[in-house]
Formats: structure tokens, C-alpha cells, sequence
């Protein structure tokens, strides 16, 4: 029988080998030609009575089909062994001829340089398809199987094709975190060195101290052992001096009586004075002899004056630098205890916030790349760095926003009226299309300005979204106010980071009054008179000690922390003198679009600050949680607590804002019932920051003697 046609395969369901590459494939009835031709090819080996070949089950075993080689010396020589058998127990012809088959298409498959492990399969689909072919009454169960196995190899091959851009994004990930690790313990490393060096030296500098106490103690030491020699010295000293003075009044003695032996008068004289005169001056030698060892007993160890004085200066003065020396080496040892600690608590802290990195790098988003917004802005990358300027990421968001909004405002030709709702403000009801005025941020700053300027002219009577629409109606007219209303409104809404439209916002949807706009204006004109008064030349130029000296007369409350961020503001340079001279005028200069001088800002930026620790303290000084009640006598008491200084008139004034009531409802001090006017904290302190709420003197009185 003709051995079977042997050619690569490449994967595929069908049942039939197809073409090699760059060759049409045959239709659908060729193919089942050629594999009827290969059915009649491998027959099977019939018995004499026209049935199937029984051949033993024993000599199953001996089959190629294993996973091995077809090629290899093992299949080789089973293929020899299976020789070896009689007979009596050859294999069918059939299945000869399929391992056969099987071998050669397999021998080819590993000659060939290009086969895949699923090429690999397409000999052992094809023998299958000749098992389904021939055995028609199996061929169903059989088809099912391998259409199940032909599923799930699908499923397989898409599911692995569909894992090789995540294997890749992985890998890159992967690359990507051990380079920031490497980084990080390159930085932990440094600090780690760093410590180290400052430890060495601080262990240098004990060893420094330690090598003074020492030296001063043998110093000491050598002292006192000076002063005990001195002190024997003085000792021989006196004995010699008790030696000296008898000896002396031995001879002083005889002398007396050589001269009394000598002089011819003496004995002239009567002898019961001389007797007399003797024992009278033997009596006062006995009491002289009697108050001399008196005094050398009570006095024997006393030492000069002079002497006692000048060891007792060295000795105060050796036991002042002791003490200075103990006073180092104490403040040493806790500088040391305090490091240790603080370097402890740096190893905690710096384990706390790697695992805290590893957490935000696993679960944070990349930061933007704000440079792409450089050929976005109009303007270019000039304008944007402008725009960028100190500003954080948050900020950068509304500047952008704003750029946006800008455009889209522009573009715009009219807005949407929004009714006459009671929610709807009062400048902002109509029906209707409106037509958009389309001013730059020049003209409206410029709007607003005079808007305030009107305003502060006036008595306040009416409020102030209805005064801000009747100027409109007599600047535009009545047929155009509420056009330039809703273009204002849009234009304001917008631009966040403008100070002059921000601030005019929150007035006019009643989040501030108007207390704080004047307020701020109020002290930035006085600052102003302030400068121009000590400027005596009329130069437009102060001394960085004359500046100093204008802000702590004016905001005497401010700590030095404050002033210094203010000098910085206006130009201030630690390496700066204080005779410096700089142009003041400069600090209350706006641009074009209303925007203040950092000094200004910084001004503003303080006053919120303090406005939100007042309200702080307060809270504290109540005691109690936002959601509770605080009466008025409650809330007059903690106000005056934490600033003794508030007067009557503005002490009135919180609490009618606080309260939202007339200050002639109010009651008088000490007249309020205890369960009287209540309101919720959070509406209370929320009321106090929307107006020009400020501490009037120190929380701290000094008491007067």
C-alpha cells in the first residue's frame, strides 16, 4: 500500500491538510476527495471472517503515540522490539499504517525550523478525523469531542493573545517601581550617612567635655593637695613662732635680771618693795602667760585674712566653672538623649511615610504634565508661565478652568434666561434669551470698580444685588441692565483667581458682607497714609527699619512671624539692610485686570487666617459640638472671654450677625435668660464668617499693680 503524502501543516479546524503558504485553497469537495482517498489508503486489516483484527491488548503499550520524538532513538527501538514479536500478535495493518503516517508528518514537523507547538497538533487532528470518518457509529460522540477540545483551544489562544499586552505593561511597571525603590533607598541611604557623620560628631564633642572634666578634676585634686602643704607649712610656721616668742622672753628675762644685778641703785632700795614689786609683776607674766595660750588656743589654726580670702576667690571660682562644666555635660547628655529619640522617631516616621509612598503609588494617579498646557493657553508659553507662576496644582486646575471658560464664554452670543423663581436673585430675573455683551476682564474689573465706588459714596439703604442692578440701568440704560447683568453675573461666576470679581461674587450672593470688602480697603488706605506720612522727603521711598516699624504700630497684634512674611512680601531679604531703601508706592500698585501686589494678597491671605482662628477659639471656648444649640448670654460670655478688649458697640454687632438680629432687639448684659434666644453653633459661626469678624486686643490682660 502506498505510504501517504507527507507536507507541513499549519493550524487549522478543518479536517484536511491546506495548501502551503501563497497557494489558493482547494474547495471544499477536493478536500473531501483527497481524504476519502487517504480512508481507502489506510483500511483496515480485516479478519479471515471479515471482521476487525483482534490484536492483543497487551501489546497496547508498544504504540508510538507517546510524547516523545518521533525521531528519537527510544522510538526507534521500540519500533525494532515490536519486530520481535511472533506473529501471532502483529499489530492490524491500519494502525501500522497510521503510526506510520503519524511518524513521518511528525519527523517533518521537527526538520522544519518554523513549527509551533500548535503545528504540532494537526497530525494528531488528522488521525483523529480518520477514527471519526471510519467509525460511523461513534462519529458523533466523537465530533463532539473534538469540537469541545477545538473550543477550548480557541479560547486558550485568545486568552494568551489577549495577556501579551499585560505581560508587557507589567514588565515596564515593574522596571518602573524598582527604579523608585533604588531612589528611595539611595535617599535613605544619604540620610542614614548624614545622621551618622552628626553622631559621630556630637560623640566627638562628649569625648571633648568628658576630657575637660577630667582635666579640671585633676586640677582640683592638684589644688587641694597644694592647700594641705601650705596648711602643714602653716602649722611649723606657728610652732616655730611659740618657740621663737619663749625664747625670746628667756632672754628677755635675763637681761632683766643682769641689769637689776648691775645697776648700784637697785640695791639701795628696800627690800620688801623689791619683794613686793616682784611678785606684783610675776602675778601679771602668770595672767600674761594665761591670755597669750588663751589666744594661741583659740587661734592656733587660724589662718591670715589675706591668705584665707584669696583661696576662698580660687575656690569659688574653680567651683563656678565645675558647675558650668556640669551645666554643659547635662545639656550635652539631653541634646544626645533628644537626638536618639528624635532619630528614632525619624526611622518611624520615614518607615511610615515609605509604606504611606508605596500606597499613594499604588492607588494615585500620575501628576499632570502642566507643560502641555503651553501650546493650549492663548499666548503661548510666556503667558502660561505667567499664569503658572507660585501656584499649586489645585490652582492651576481653576487657572485652566478659567482659560477654558473664557473661551467658551466668548463664544456665546446670548444666555438663557432663568426666570422669575424666589430663588432666582433679583438682577437675574427674566424670560427669556439674553444677549452677552462679550466685555474683556479689563472692562468688567473696571464696571465693578465703579460699582464700589458709587456704593461707598452712598448711604447703604438698600441692599446690594438691587443696588448693583439699578447702577446698571442708570450706566446702560433699562433696556440693556439686565443684558450686562447676566454678562457681569457669567464673567464674576467665572474667574475665581481675580480678586476684585471673586470678592464682588461673594457679596453679591450674599456669602460675605460688605464689611469685609470696606474693611480691607479701610486698612490698606491707612497702611498707605501711614507710609506717605513717614516719607518726609515726598520720594516714594522707606528704609526696611522704617516699613518694620509702620506694620507693628499698625497691626500690633500681628506676631513677628506675620510681620516677617509681610516684609518678605514688600521685598524684604534676610541678607537685606535695614537702612535699605525701596519704592512703597509700588505695594499698592494693581495691573490692568485688578490684581493686587503680593503685599496686598498677603495682607488678605493673614486676615483670613485670623478671621478662622478666632472663630476657632470661640468654638473652643464654647465647648460644644456644631450640631448643638449655644444661647446668646453663652455666646456674649465666650466672645468676651477670649477677647476682654471687645466694646460694647462691636461686641453688639457680632452677636446681631451671629443671631441675625437687629441690635435694638438685643438684650442688655446681665438681662439675657439663660434659655433664651438659641440658634445651632455651625449657623452661628457660619453667619460670623461671612462678616469682618477680627480680634479687637490680646486674649491675655497683664494685671495692673
Amino acid at each position: 500500500m502506498a505510504s501517504l503524502p507527507s507536507q507541513r501543516y499549519s493550524f487549522s479546524k478543518s479536517r484536511t491538510r491546506p495548501q502551503s503558504s501563497g497557494m489558493t485553497p482547494e474547495p471544499k469537495s477536493t478536500q473531501k476527495c483527497k481524504l476519502s482517498q487517504k480512508r481507502k489508503t489506510l483500511t483496515f486489516q480485516l479478519s479471515m471472517g471479515g471482521h476487525l483484527s483482534p490484536w492483543p491488548t497487551y501489546n497496547s503499550g508498544q504504540t508510538i503515540l507517546q510524547n516523545r520524538k518521533p525521531c528519537s532513538d527510544d522510538s526507534w527501538k521500540q519500533v525494532g522490539s515490536l519486530k520481535q514479536y511472533p506473529m501471532s500478535t502483529a499489530k492490524p495493518r491500519y494502525l501500522e499504517q497510521l503510526e506510520n503516517y503519524l511518524r513521518k508528518e511528525l519527523l517533518l514537523l521537527d526538520l522544519g525550523k518554523d513549527s509551533t507547538q500548535e503545528l504540532r497538533l494537526q497530525p494528531y487532528r488528522e488521525i483523529f478525523e480518520f477514527f471519526i470518518e471510519d467509525f460511523k457509529t461513534y462519529k458523533p460522540l466523537l465530533s463532539s469531542i473534538k469540537n469541545a477540545y477545538e473550543v477550548m483551544l480557541a479560547h486558550q489562544r485568545e486568552k494568551i493573545r489577549a495577556l501579551e499586552p499585560l505581560k508587557a505593561k507589567l514588565v515596564t511597571l515593574n522596571e518602573d517601581c524598582n527604579e523608585r525603590i533604588m531612589a528611595m533607598r539611595a535617599e535613605e541611604r544619604y540620610e542614614i550617612s548624614m545622621l551618622k557623620k552628626e553622631k559621630m560628631n556630637l560623640l566627638k564633642l562628649i569625648d571633648k567635655k568628658n576630657e575637660e572634666k577630667i582635666s579640671l578634676q585633676t586640677e582640683v585634686s592638684k589644688l587641694r593637695k597644694n592647700l594641705a602643704e601650705e596648711y602643714l607649712h602653716y602649722l611649723s610656721e606657728r610652732d616655730a613662732r611659740k618657740i621663737l616668742i619663749g625664747d625670746l622672753n628667756e632672754l628677755r628675762y635675763q637681761r632683766e635680771d643682769m641689769s637689776l644685778a648691775q645697776s648700784p641703785g637697785v640695791w639701795g632700795e628696800d627690800p620688801v618693795k623689791l619683794t613686793l614689786a616682784l611678785k606684783m609683776t610675776r602675778q601679771d607674766l602668770t595672767r600674761t602667760q594665761m591670755e597669750l595660750n588663751t589666744m594661741k588656743a583659740n587661734f592656733g589654726d587660724v589662718v591670715p585674712r589675706r591668705d584665707f580670702e584669696m583661696q576662698e576667690k580660687i575656690n569659688k571660682d574653680l567651683q563656678e566653672q565645675l558647675d558650668s562644666l556640669r551645666a554643659d555635660y547635662e545639656e550635652v547628655c539631653k541634646e544626645h538623649d533628644s537626638l536618639l529619640q528624635m532619630h528614632m522617631s525619624t526611622l518611624k516616621e520615614r518607615d511610615q511615610f515609605f509604606s504611606e509612598l508605596q500606597e499613594i503609588q499604588r492607588t494615585s494617579t500620575p501628576r499632570p504634565n502642566w507643560t502641555k498646557c503651553e501650546d493650549v493657553v492663548a499666548g503661548g508659553q510666556e503667558r502660561w508661565h505667567m499664569l503658572a507662576a507660585d501656584k499649586n496644582s489645585d490652582q492651576l486646575v481653576d487657572v485652566l478652568l478659567e482659560e477654558i471658560g473664557e473661551g467658551l464664554l466668548w463664544e456665546k452670543d446670548s444666555f438663557p434666561g432663568l426666570g422669575y423663581g424666589e430663588t432666582i436673585p433679583t438682577f437675574l430675573r427674566f424670560d427669556g434669551p439674553v444677549e452677552n455683551k462679550k466685555p474683556s476682564k479689563k472692562e468688567v474689573v473696571n464696571i465693578l470698580k465703579d460699582v464700589w465706588k458709587e456704593r461707598l459714596a452712598q448711604e447703604q439703604k438698600e441692599k446690594f444685588p438691587d443696588f448693583f442692578f439699578n447702577f446698571l440701568e442708570r450706566r446702560f440704560g433699562p433696556s440693556d441692565a439686565i443684558a450686562w447683568a447676566y454678562t457681569i453675573f457669567e464673567n464674576i461666576k467665572l474667574f475665581h483667581t481675580n480678586e476684585v470679581m471673586s470678592q464682588f461674587y461673594a457679596v453679591l450672593m450674599g456669602k460675605r458682607t460688605e464689611s469685609v470688602y470696606i474693611n480691607q480697603k479701610e486698612t490698606v488706605a491707612q497702611l498707605q497714609k501711614e507710609m506717605t506720612n513717614a516719607d518726609s522727603q515726598n520720594e516714594g521711598l522707606l528704609s526696611m527699619e522704617q516699613f518694620s516699624n509702620i506694620l507693628k504700630s499698625t497691626f500690633p497684634l500681628k506676631k513677628e512671624e506675620q510681620i516677617q512674611e509681610l516684609m518678605e512680601a514688600g521685598g524684604w531679604h534676610p541678607n537685606s539692610n535695614s537702612s535699605d531703601l525701596f519704592n512703597y508706592r509700588s505695594l499698592f500698585m494693581e495691573n490692568e485686570e485688578g490684581q493686587s501686589d503680593p503685599f496686598v494678597q498677603k495682607l488678605w491671605q493673614q486676615y483670613v487666617i485670623e478671621k478662622d482662628e478666632y472663630l476657632r477659639e470661640l468654638k473652643q471656648e464654647l465647648g460644644l459640638e456644631l450640631h448643638n444649640e449655644v444661647t446668646l448670654s453663652k455666646m456674649r460670655r465666650a466672645l468676651m472671654n477670649i477677647d476682654p478688649n471687645l466694646d460694647k458697640q462691636t461686641l453688639s454687632t457680632y452677636l446681631s450677625q451671629a443671631f441675625q438680629l437687629p441690635i435694638s432687639e438685643l438684650p442688655e448684659e446681665g438681662n439675657e435668660v439663660e434659655e433664651g434666644t438659641k440658634l445651632c453653633l455651625r449657623l452661628a459661626l457660619e453667619q460670623l464668617q461671612m462678616a469682618d469678624v477680627k480680634r479687637i486686643g490680646p486674649r491675655d490682660i497683664e494685671p495692673t499693680s
